[in-house]
């Protein structure tokens, strides 16, 4: 990779969220300034090796994308009297812009848009991901997607959809929004980290927590988002899931676990604790293993108590129901995922790697490879596959 494209990828990883924001808030037209901010990336990768790069890459980026919707306002000027040119002067650097990725990211997550482009929108929006690997990630069709994402922002300037902070009746809520499309990205790097998803992720969670400092559930939410990608390393280890339990602490990194505790921190001395602070709370004591060689389970059963009492949900009562068996034995356990599974029926993959681990540990080899094989089944990630079927191979080995 040249010089130039080496430092027109940095800025892009750098200040793409805050040009396009910026850009788009004059004109309430993310398309438009897309296209433009778009144009100067091609325009930087087509003069950068010739002239060299510039001392303040973001500047020229800003100033070239900022000439050209301005020349597009002005030839739709000529044509309708309506038109507006966009009153942009130019920055020394994209520092000395306010900041308007946080008025983005609640366009991004506004009620008049489709709950299920909130995510969509704010990884190519704020992050500036493509829209083909955006269709990949969520298992959908790049022209149908593509075409969502540009009716959706099209309808952000038909409705006026304003570029600025919600009333307090409506943050709350937008907030909230932000924080699941956030988890969402999360959740797609977890067994699959070579997409670089979890860097975003913690980008966009630590850019939340900047932007709203007050929000104790947004530091929660960066602080569980640190822990994962913390383990990223050792989650996945030759294409094979390994649970966190089982995990080489050596592989964890240090500086990610310490951000999280930080935040944590932090979050828990706003006083108002939520779902996110419990998930990372969970994950806090999961790591405490590095430093003191065991796992406190009994923690963890307060703390997966706390979770369903706030946030209920298949996978957390699971986790609960194999913390149960850590804690009063497996007969309790299997006793929990019977529960389970009179209220979500049979098709819970990971119900059934739980019941697999569980009957197998009290002797009962049949029921066990029953579960291993519909737990095989159910899997849908290559990694947890291979670790499900490593599981079962060693079962039928002790038998």
């Amino acid at each position: 990779m040249s010089d130039a494209a080496r430092a027109a990828e940095q800025a892009a990883r750098d200040s793409y969220g805050r040009l396009l924001a910026y850009l788009a808030a004059r004109t309430r037209d993310i398309g438009l300034a897309e296209d433009a901010l778009s144009d100067a990336f091609a325009k930087a990768l087509s003069t950068w090796p010739a002239q060299g790069v510039p001392d303040k890459p973001d500047a020229w980026l800003m100033r070239v994308a900022r000439n050209a919707m301005t020349d597009q306002q002005r030839r739709l000027a000529r044509f309708h009297d309506d038109a507006e040119v966009p009153d942009m002067p130019a920055p020394e650097t994209v520092t000395d812009l306010p900041d308007e990725r946080l008025a983005l990211l609640m366009v991004c997550a506004h009620p008049a848009l489709a709950r299920d482009l909130h995510t969509p929108l704010m990884l190519q929006t704020v992050l500036g991901v493509e829209a083909r690997v955006i269709a990949r990630l969520f298992m959908v069709s790049p022209t149908a997607l593509t075409k969502r994402l540009g009716r959706a922002k099209a309808k952000v300037k038909a409705a006026g959809i304003p570029f600025s902070l919600p009333g307090p009746d409506d943050l709350p809520a937008r907030a909230e929004a932000i924080r699941e499309a956030i988890y969402g990205v999360h959740g797609l790097d977890w067994v699959d980290p070579g997409d670089g998803l979890g860097d975003e992720a913690l980008y966009l969670a630590d850019l939340l927590t900047s932007l709203l400092p007050d929000d104790p559930e947004a530091a929660g939410l960066a602080a569980l988002i640190a822990f994962g990608h913390a383990r990223a390393d050792a989650r996945v280890v030759d294409g094979v899931l390994v649970p966190t339990s089982q995990q080489d602490v050596t592989r964890w990194n240090v500086p990610l676990q310490q951000y999280a505790d930080r935040q944590l921190t932090r979050a828990f001395a706003l006083g108002a604790p939520g779902r996110f602070q419990i998930e990372a709370a969970i994950q806090q004591v999961h790591m405490a293993r590095k430093t003191t060689g065991t796992t406190d389970w009994d923690a963890l059963n307060r703390l997966y108590h706390a979770l369903v009492q706030i946030a209920p949900s298949a996978g957390a009562l699971v986790a609960q129901a194999v913390v149960t068996a850590r804690v009063h034995g497996a007969t309790a356990g299997l006793d929990a995922l019977g529960r389970i599974e009179a209220e979500t029926g049979l098709a819970l993959q990971p119900l059934w790697a739980a019941r697999a681990e569980l009957l197998a540990q009290i002797g009962d080899a049949a029921g066990a490879d029953v579960a291993y094989q519909k737990a095989i089944a159910l899997a849908t990630e290559a990694p947890v596959i291979r670790f499900l079927q490593a599981q079962r191979a060693a079962f039928i080995d002790r038998i």
